[in-house]
């Protein structure tokens, strides 16, 4: 048995799970390919378009672009893929869609431009 099938074997599903779940579980995986910044926010009542954000800050494009693959990688692992990827052929904001989870890997510069941190903190 190689790593992937052990690690398959060790992971729970997320299949059912609350969107908070969700987030945390995406949270954790960025974590885990040092992202900077790494923030679950709760919009639910403040927008339609999801319960969660997940925002995230990479070092580079290539990095982004990693971070971003780690999440959908591993989230369907576990049994959930996203609904929807955009930007994939950009280098500063890169977006997951779960549904009621919205994962948004971020340039520092486009980060602080957008300024979601703000727009949608308590």
């Amino acid at each position: 048995m190689d790593q992937t099938e052990q690690t398959m074997e060790t992971m729970t599903s997320l299949v059912g799970s609350t969107p908070k779940e969700l987030a945390e579980a995406c949270a954790e995986v960025l974590d885990s390919k040092k992202g900077r910044d790494i923030k679950v926010i709760a919009v639910e009542g403040k927008t339609e378009i999801a319960d969660y954000f997940v925002l995230c800050t990479g070092n580079s494009s290539t990095q982004i672009k990693a971070l971003a693959g780690e999440v959908e990688y591993r989230i369907a692992l576990r049994g959930i893929d996203p609904d929807h990827v955009e930007g994939r052929d950009n280098n500063s904001w890169l977006i997951l869609d779960y549904g009621n989870v919205i994962v948004h890997v971020f340039s520092r510069e486009s980060r602080e431009f957008y300024n979601l941190d703000k727009l949608y903190a308590d």
